[in-house]
C-alpha cells in the first residue's frame, strides 16, 4: 500500500497534527496497488488496493498550544436541560 509523506505542524498540548502539504508519495512496488507505479493501466481486479496507507506525518514545527480545534471546543458553552 502506498504512502504519503506530509509536513505540518504538531500541536504539542493536545498532540494533534495540521498537514501543510504533501512532500512525496512512497511507492509500494505492488501491482495489487492501483497508486503504484507497478499496477498495470488497465487492470479490471476488482481486489486491488484503491486507497493510500496510513500518512506518515513529518513535524516541521511544533506549537506549545492546543490546536483550533481544541481550543474552540474548550470555548463552546456547555448546553444543559
Amino acid at each position: 500500500m502506498c504512502r504519503r509523506i506530509a509536513e505540518g505542524t504538531r500541536w504539542a498540548r493536545c498532540g494533534h497534527y495540521q498537514r501543510h502539504m504533501i512532500v512525496a508519495i512512497v511507492d509500494c512496488n505492488s501491482s495489487r496497488c492501483e497508486k503504484s507505479y507497478l499496477h498495470p493501466k488497465h487492470c479490471q481486479q476488482p481486489n486491488c488496493t484503491r486507497n493510500f496507507g496510513p500518512e506518515v506525518q513529518k513535524d516541521i514545527d511544533t506549537v506549545d498550544e492546543f490546536c483550533f480545534a481544541c481550543r474552540a471546543a474548550v470555548q463552546r458553552p456547555t448546553i444543559r436541560h
